[in-house]
């Protein structure tokens, strides 16, 4: 492993963050720790942690002497000083004279004696940093030295490795007990420059940052060429089909599969994020891939991430992708009954009360194509992703040098189910529509902007599709949550069919359509010539009609339902005069609308319209109205507020009348009216 050090760099970083401040010992704390973050075969995703001993001054000007160590919630790739808050060393050290401490009372104890109140809750290895006597501790989850110590023989292996310069330290759970360990470990050799965790990772320490980082790449180094010049090779691969799936092919049907049922046709959705490489192929190609995924996560921090480790599927036919859907329904199955044998197993063992997790996979394997990574946003599918990545180096490393033999998931189980851990996630509240997926055609425009952005508010991934790319991309943009955008001609079937296997590709699937682009062609209808009145088809019916039935063939392969939401307009209802080039189409988008409804009512799809009037938008423009408002004979704020309420309709109130059709469980082939009021315009 490249050792990253620089000079200048670091003395650069140090004489920054001076003007801010910040101590030198904070300020290279920061650089390696920073160092050590972006490495992601060190650490993932708010994983390890670091720490250094200093000295800091209290709101009242008393100076204390200090660890400062990574808080909670930060990421060491990414890591400012806030991210270290400092604690009074002292009371930590005298812990160590207790014979027990409750994960509880030790999160007390060091939020007690914070320096500053207001700062992150310190690492739950603080301890385990205070109790070592070095001035800098470093701690990764190194993956090559995890597939040394995943071994049933990691002690005596880790002794042939690293030799008598670093220390083992059998597993035990992070916390108190750990920190006790691991110093008497220490203490009975304290000529070691580090400390091998069985089954967890690797602690290096030093006299200043530098000596640390050097050591914790060193080591590290060490096992890599240990593992390079002494593996051995696995070639057993299994047995692929002549014509394998694409990864699209499956995805909505993978997906489907491991939503949460609520029950009463509800579902907690996941995104998936589809990963692959010839090295990922490579080694989930192996015939003991399934094997593997069974035995669990290479470190026991990473089964908040992927929960016991990832599900194995068979290699996808395409000559007979019709039966993939029952496979990957079993698989599931059998992963979701294996899980509860291993919480009811493990939770009959004691009186804590604990709240069983979903039982889904967040990792799925896949020979042939790769992996998908599943979570509840696109960045927790991205993480389970990249998780799955150094999962594979772990296994793929302890497998060239022994057996892969992971923590046991009944020592697994107490990490999972941490009281600390199941804090986190009771504070953690999903939005209405987290884990969904939302296609909103003509979404560069106020209304589609308007939609996507609110969705986007409200939790869902909006993949923003208009005939302006760049366009799209902004409102994307200013959405936010992931969003994307993507330029497309929905009047041509390819383009459409494209932009909703990009969904696919990004997302998995595709939970919600709001099919809104519309234009307009003034004229009287005995008047219009048809080359005007087909176009405006085109745009105005058969594009929904498209948009509808690439929605309805990603729902149906999900099986978790679905909402289609047409934008209609009042001309549906109530024509206005030389306007029947778009309300004509509109009046047959409104009654495709309802047939949607009747056809997929029984597979959990719902179809409802949204009937807006004089919105201010790309349709209806400045001149528009101006014609619009002359043909009336009012004036333009007349026309634009000629409604019961007196007042302007905007494009967000459209927005909202959309999230209630997205949200209302219960309700379809219904026509929501947007216009301020206009009886000739209202239903029944």
């Amino acid at each position: 492993m490249m050792n990253l050090w620089n000079d200048g760099e670091a003395e650069k970083l140090v004489a920054d963050y001076a003007k801010k401040g910040v101590s030198r010992d904070l300020a290279l704390r920061v650089y390696t720790t920073r160092l050590l973050g972006g490495e992601p075969r060190l650490v993932l995703h708010g994983g390890g942690n670091t720490s250094c001993k200093t000295k800091a001054t209290d709101l009242v000007g008393d100076e204390w002497d200090v660890l400062c160590v990574k808080g909670s919630g930060w990421d060491m790739g990414v890591i400012e000083p806030q991210g270290l808050p400092a604690v009074k060393l002292g009371a930590l050290l005298k812990a160590r004279s207790l014979k027990k401490l409750p994960d509880e009372d030790m999160v007390a104890l060091q939020r007690v004696n914070l320096i500053d109140p207001s700062s992150p809750n310190p690492s739950v290895e603080t301890l385990l940093h205070a109790f070592l006597p070095h001035k800098f501790v470093d701690h990764t989850h190194s993956t090559a030295v995890l597939a040394i110590v995943d071994q049933d023989d990691s002690e005596a292996l880790s002794k042939k490795v690293f030799g008598n310069k670093m220390g083992f330290v059998p597993y035990i759970m992070p916390g108190f007990d750990l920190a006790k360990a691991a110093a008497d470990v220490f203490d009975a050799n304290p000529d070691v420059e580090g400390l091998i965790l069985d089954k967890h990772g690797i602690f290096t320490f030093g006299d200043d940052a530098k000596q640390a980082y050097d050591r914790m790449i060193h080591y590290v180094t060490v096992a890599e060429d240990f593992i390079a010049s002494h593996g051995k090779p696995r070639t057993e691969k299994a047995d692929l089909p002549a014509r394998l799936a694409k990864p699209a092919d499956i995805a909505p049907m993978l997906r489907g599969a491991v939503a949460v049922a609520r029950g009463e046709g509800r579902f907690d959705r996941m995104i998936s994020d589809f990963r692959t490489s010839d090295a990922i192929v490579d080694f989930i190609n192996s015939a003991r891939i399934a094997d593997y995924a069974g035995r669990g996560v290479s470190t026991p921090d990473l089964s908040i991430r992927i929960k016991t480790g990832p599900m194995a599927l068979p290699a996808p036919d395409a000559d007979k992708i019709g039966d993939y859907k029952s496979v990957i329904g079993q698989h599931v199955e059998q992963f979701a009954k294996d899980y509860r044998a291993y919480f009811e197993t493990n939770d009959a063992l004691d009186d804590v009360k604990r709240t069983m997790l979903d039982q889904m996979p967040r990792l799925t394997l896949v020979p042939g194509l790769g992996m998908f990574g599943h979570g509840r946003t696109l960045k927790d599918a991205k993480i389970a992703s990249d998780v799955g990545e150094m999962w594979i180096e772990a296994v793929r490393g302890a497998e060239a040098v022994g057996d892969f033999r992971p923590l046991s998931k009944a020592d697994l189980f107490p990490l999972e189910y941490w009281s600390l851990e199941q804090a986190k996630l009771a504070s953690n509240k999903p939005k209405p529509l987290t884990g969904q997926v939302v296609l909103v055609t003509g979404g560069a425009g106020a209304i589609g902007a308007a939609t996507a952005k609110l969705f986007a508010d409200n939790g869902a991934h909006a993949v923003v599709v208009d005939l302006d790319a760049a366009r799209a991309a902004e409102a994307a943009k200013r959405a936010g949550n992931s969003s994307i955008g993507i330029g497309a001609d929905i009047t041509d079937p390819a383009q459409m069919r494209a932009a909703f296997d990009r969904a696919v590709a990004i997302y998995g699937g595709l939970d919600i359509l709001v099919s809104n682009a519309g234009a307009a062609w003034e004229g009287r209808i005995g008047e219009l010539d048809d080359a005007t009145l087909r176009k405006s088809f085109e745009l105005n019916f058969f594009a929904h009609q498209s948009a509808a039935q690439n929605a309805v063939r990603i729902m149906l392969e999900q099986g978790t339902g679905g909402v289609l939401l047409f934008n209609t307009s009042k001309q549906a209802i109530n024509p206005g005069p030389k306007f029947g080039a778009y309300g004509v189409p509109k009046a047959a988008t409104l009654f495709l609308s309802r047939q949607y409804a009747l056809d997929y009512g029984a597979h959990g799809i719902r179809s409802n319209a949204v009937n807006a009037d004089r919105i201010r938008s790309g349709l209806l423009t400045d001149a528009m109205i101006a014609s619009r408002s002359g043909a009336r004979g009012v004036s333009e704020k007349e026309y634009m507020s000629g409604n019961l309420l007196g007042q302007e309709v905007t494009a967000e109130d459209v927005a909202q009348a959309f999230l209630h059709h997205a949200l209302a469980e219960r309700t379809t082939a219904d026509v929501t009216t947007v216009d301020g009021g206009n009886i000739a315009a209202a239903l029944r």
